[in-house]
């Protein structure tokens, strides 16, 4: 059994998905377009060439991602890397807060962990934590 989370977004999937190509976490290894087959059917015409699923993979980084007309914000949950040294956090967090909100700064915390949290310019949060 393995835990993976699918983003859903309304219009941006495939400029997050390069977004995050771009930060360093991985590529896009799947990618269904909607309309691009007959079988599936197309919820609107405004959906047409838009992601209707994919699936993104780095070292150990694996989520799935589409866009959907009727997605809610997302909110709730985030996405979570587990780094191993402090150089690596600051590269990743700083990609992933361009445009967004940094709503923890990196910093040592009372646990222990050098770790900061922040929402990306697609609305995802993410939470950056190394343990060393």
């Amino acid at each position: 059994m393995q835990l993976a989370n699918y983003l859903f977004f309304t219009m941006g999937c495939e400029e997050a998905l390069a977004f995050y190509t771009a930060c360093g976490l991985g590529q896009v290894v799947l990618l269904i377009r909607h309309g691009a087959d007959e079988r599936i059917p197309l919820a609107n015409e405004a959906m047409r060439g838009r992601v209707m699923h994919a699936r993104f993979e780095g070292p150990g980084v694996l989520f799935f991602a589409s866009d959907n007309h009727d997605a809610e914000p997302m909110r709730g949950s985030a996405h979570m890397l587990m780094t191993d040294d402090r150089d690596s956090t600051d590269e990743i967090f700083a990609r992933l807060a361009e445009g967004g909100i940094v709503t923890t700064p990196l910093a040592v915390q009372p646990w222990g962990s050098y770790y900061g949290k922040l929402t990306d310019r697609y609305g995802v949060q993410w939470m950056v934590d190394c343990g060393k």
